[in-house]
């Protein structure tokens, strides 16, 4: 079986990734209510009882809000960092094993490198999944792009990212001024540009796919982000694709090398 993922919404309101190969399948964070993540599935055609784990990126609600519930409903164990257990109340919780967040561990089939990332949580990260040679990158919810992150996803087959906002709308945006410099800020969302960046620095040849990701409503614009995206992709720009709130994305498959 080819390693596989897909999306049930990326956004503000709520943010909730599936990844899957052979006999393991993970849920990245849940930030839907336990019924409307059940219905999401369903969407995706996916059983919930084949649920290994779900791994959490950080406590704000629109990535925790329904991750405890879905764990106790379909009886699976959560992966987190401390900090993130502690923000959340739940470290007594017997499904919940907390993780070092510079530690790779083992899942089933799939292997999980947790990343640390600068964010306004208690201990903020992300994630790249890999199954036999394949390598999945998700980056979201980071305020700047650090060394250790450019690192760990230099070498990735497929890359769910962040373009969450464009500078000039946040500015001008319905935002108050506090939350425009949170959002802005070196521990909120990665800008169009700043996303930009990083596909510079990475190996655009080996990947199949850029899922432009955590986009903004009020704050970006969907061409705007593309164009910027594609200006930093040239002869690739055929990879880039986007995850929207709503809908998602149906199921991707990375390809044999």
């Amino acid at each position: 079986m080819l390693m596989q993922f897909a999306s049930l919404g990326s956004g503000s309101k709520g943010n909730a990734t599936l990844v899957r190969a052979a006999d393991t399948a993970v849920l990245i964070d849940c930030g839907f209510s336990v019924k409307e993540t059940l219905q999401r599935m369903a969407r995706l055609a996916f059983e919930p009882s084949q649920l290994s784990a779900i791994l959490v990126t950080h406590e704000h609600g629109d990535h925790a809000k329904g991750v405890m519930a879905l764990s106790r409903k379909l009886n699976v164990p959560v992966f987190m960092s401390a900090g993130t257990a502690i923000a959340l109340d739940c470290m007594a919780d017997p499904r919940v094993q907390t993780i070092d967040l510079h530690t790779p561990f083992r899942l089933g089939d799939l292997h999980i490198e947790p990343v640390a990332v600068p964010h306004d949580a208690r201990e903020a990260c992300q994630f790249v999944l890999g199954y036999e040679s394949h390598r999945l990158g998700i980056l979201t919810d980071l305020g700047h792009i650090t060394p250790h992150v450019v690192n760990l996803y230099q070498q990735v087959d497929a890359l769910i990212l962040e373009a969450n906002h464009d500078p000039e709308l946040l500015a001008e945006g319905p935002y108050p001024p506090s939350l425009k410099r949170r959002v802005g800020g070196a521990l909120g969302h990665l800008s169009n540009r700043q996303s930009a960046e990083l596909l510079q620095q990475i190996d655009l040849a080996r990947v199949q796919k850029v899922i432009i990701s955590h986009i903004s409503e009020q704050n970006n614009d969907l061409a705007l982000a593309k164009a910027t995206l594609a200006s930093v992709m040239p002869g690739h720009e055929d990879k880039l694709q986007f995850n929207c709130q709503d809908a998602g994305f149906d199921w991707c498959q990375i390809q044999p090398l």
